[in-house]
């Protein structure tokens, strides 16, 4: 049950994070966003992640829990639709931030953020994704699992 909502997961934190990885290239590219602005993007971009993260996993645990009452998830269908929901929450946190930050980095390195961050945050938040929803679902599914 839990591969089926992999792609969920991983492509919310990786849309979280290429919508705030664009956000803050376009305003670098107008000046309206200099290296020392990072901790004010960073704490914005936290707020939006949770703000979204919390209606994506609201959703998801609906979704879970309406269909799982079926007995389409099994008999733990609430902690299933738990480790989704607590997950899409992690993911887009997660996303936003990583989204947000690497333009910062890049041009830290002199690299150039708009051709280089597309990539890094897609791979970055697909891994941490995966990370993240495995961890979760192994913290709270454990004995489950363990059958």
């Amino acid at each position: 049950m839990l591969a089926l909502f992999i792609p969920l997961i991983i492509s919310s934190g990786g849309n979280a994070g290429s919508q705030a990885s664009t956000l803050v290239i376009r305003a670098m590219a107008l000046g309206e966003l200099r290296a020392g602005d990072w901790v004010r993007v960073a704490t914005r971009e936290l707020g939006t992640g949770v703000a979204l993260g919390a209606m994506l996993g609201a959703l998801g645990l609906l979704r879970v829990a309406i269909w799982g009452a079926t007995g389409s998830y099994g008999d733990q269908y609430i902690l299933l639709a738990v480790v989704v929901s607590g997950s899409l929450l992690g993911v887009v946190m997660f996303g936003t931030i990583a989204g947000s930050m690497l333009p910062f980095l890049l041009r830290r390195l002199g690299a150039d953020p708009a051709s280089a961050s597309g990539p890094f945050v897609a791979t970055l938040v697909d891994v941490m994704g995966i990370i993240i929803y495995f961890s979760l679902a192994n913290l709270l599914l454990a004995e489950m699992l363990a059958r």
